[in-house]
């Protein structure tokens, strides 16, 4: 073997001896009050970020844009998708700069070309509870709804530790509300939550890379029982969840919508 490919090896070796991903347990409840979570849907286009800067927010995917754009850093950062850095690089490696806490499959770090300069999280699902666990002895943490009993349904869930493991609904978006109620925010204002693949992403222009979008796919089967069972089992007065996209796919009785002016009064009280 070449003295050229002996030093990669050792340089590649060295890297990942150096780095270090952080328990989600060491995040728990450290934060409170409000949040944004930054989403890509078409409705975040134009949304002030500047004027909410004093308050903590999670972003995912190419929304990173929207800090980058701003000179701001967002809280967390959140990527589920394992095609997205090579799909859009430049943004991915923008994320992995400038955001403080970074979230991953915990495989995809050790693939990764860009590490991150932050704290970084490796997700995990969730195990799969068996009928009788469901049904008998529930674990707290992670929320499941008994009546879902079929093969699919057994993917649908809620973290509220996520050292446990998250729920997957096949929009990231989920992944950071179990985050948000991980971290102890307790008033989550959404942004760009469209759920509307037809509109693209806010990001995306007629000239710029486009990623794949599976949501028309998924939204009837995941999606939206996750949003349901977030909705019957999650929100309450300890956990409110608010959505200021007018034009979102989400029913209103699931997840209400809000406008800005309503957001700044809820944070100005």
């Amino acid at each position: 073997m070449s003295r050229a490919k002996n030093l990669g090896k050792a340089l590649i070796a060295e890297t990942a001896a150096s780095f270090k991903q952080t328990s989600f347990s060491e995040c728990k409840n450290i934060k409170s009050g409000p949040v944004f979570i930054i989403a890509s849907g078409n409705s975040a286009r134009g949304f002030a970020i500047e004027e909410f800067s004093t308050v903590p927010m999670i972003t995912m995917n190419g929304a990173i844009s929207m800090f980058s754009q701003a000179g701001t850093k967002p809280f967390f950062y959140i990527c589920s998708d394992t095609n997205f850095p090579l799909q859009q690089p430049e943004l991915f490696a923008t994320a992995m700069q400038i955001s403080e806490n970074v979230a991953l499959w915990e495989e995809q770090f050790d693939i990764v070309q860009t590490k991150p300069n932050g704290n970084a999280f490796g997700l995990k699902k969730a195990p799969r509870a068996s009928m009788f666990t469901t049904l008998f002895n529930p674990q707290e943490s992670l929320v499941r709804d008994s009546f879902l009993l079929s093969k699919r349904s057994k993917d649908i869930g809620f973290s509220k530790d996520m050292s446990l493991g998250c729920f997957d609904a096949r929009t990231v978006m989920y992944l950071a509300l179990q985050t948000a109620y991980h971290l102890g925010f307790n008033k989550v204002f959404l942004v760009g939550f469209d759920l509307n693949q037809a509109a693209g992403r806010f990001y995306e222009t007629s000239e710029s890379k486009r990623s794949p979008c599976g949501l028309d796919q998924h939204y009837g089967t995941r999606i939206l029982p996750s949003l349901k069972l977030m909705s019957e089992h999650i929100v309450s007065d300890d956990f409110q969840v608010y959505n200021l996209s007018a034009d979102s796919k989400v029913p209103g009785h699931i997840i209400e919508k809000i406008s800005l002016d309503d957001a700044r009064r809820m944070l100005n009280r």
